[in-house]
């Protein structure tokens, strides 16, 4: 989602260089997606219009970094076409089944001319996974920059190893105003191949706005 920032990264670049220490050994892993629509936070980046995104993601105990990009159009004069997120952080989990995490998210619209709308959202976040399937879970995403706090809740139910759903209620603050609250709810089955399909409804409490109206997603994606 673009905003505009005076400065972003230095925390990430920081994170990114404890983490690098750890690099001699360690897991890579890589991820591609085509959406019918790409909504972040029930907002559409892409003025409604499909995405195909990719990333790559490494692993070192309890270190991880990694890159995403995906096209983006927010149909206004800085003509940006291309997001580009670099993340870092530490995540592991407590003795009696808790995960957690602790990390950065850069936000980077390499070509969006002359208007800055780099950011940086530092972030926490808390899990847990019951017996017989059920999951829940909580986040904090905090850009410092724009005085902007996103909260998120969660929360899952695996009906087979194939079969999973999940719903999610968010809530977007800002300094400025223009405070609102989304939701989602969906559902991803893995097919015998190695595609995941997810099939997913947003919505949000956002009027007049037509790339936050209501809208249905559908997102075939392959683990690399």
């Amino acid at each position: 989602m673009k905003l505009k920032v005076s400065r972003a990264g230095v925390a990430l670049a920081a994170l990114l260089a404890v983490a690098g220490t750890a690099a001699a050994e360690g897991e890579w892993s890589g991820n591609v997606a085509l959406t019918s629509d790409y909504v972040w936070r029930g907002i559409s980046q892409t003025n409604e219009d499909p995405a195909i995104s990719g990333g790559f993601d490494y692993s070192n105990g309890i270190f991880y970094a990694g890159t995403w990009a995906s096209n983006v159009d927010f149909g206004d004069s800085s003509d940006t076409n291309l997001e580009a997120d670099f993340y870092g952080g530490i995540a592991s989990e407590f003795a009696n089944g808790v995960t957690w995490d602790v990390g950065v998210i850069y936000y980077a619209y390499p070509d969006a001319d002359d208007e800055d709308l780099d950011f940086v959202e530092l972030q926490a976040a808390l899990g847990y996974e019951f017996e017989g399937g059920v999951g829940v879970g909580g986040a904090v995403f905090w850009d410092p920059d724009n005085e902007s706090v996103y909260v998120q809740g969660t929360a899952s139910y695996g009906f087979t190893e194939a079969f999973a759903a999940d719903v999610s209620v968010g809530n977007y603050s800002f300094d400025g105003g223009g405070d609102y609250t989304n939701w989602s709810l969906g559902g991803t089955y893995s097919l015998p191949i190695g595609i995941d399909v997810d099939l997913r409804y947003w919505g949000t409490d956002v009027d007049d706005v037509d790339i936050a109206d209501e809208r249905v997603v559908l997102t075939l994606s392959k683990s690399l």
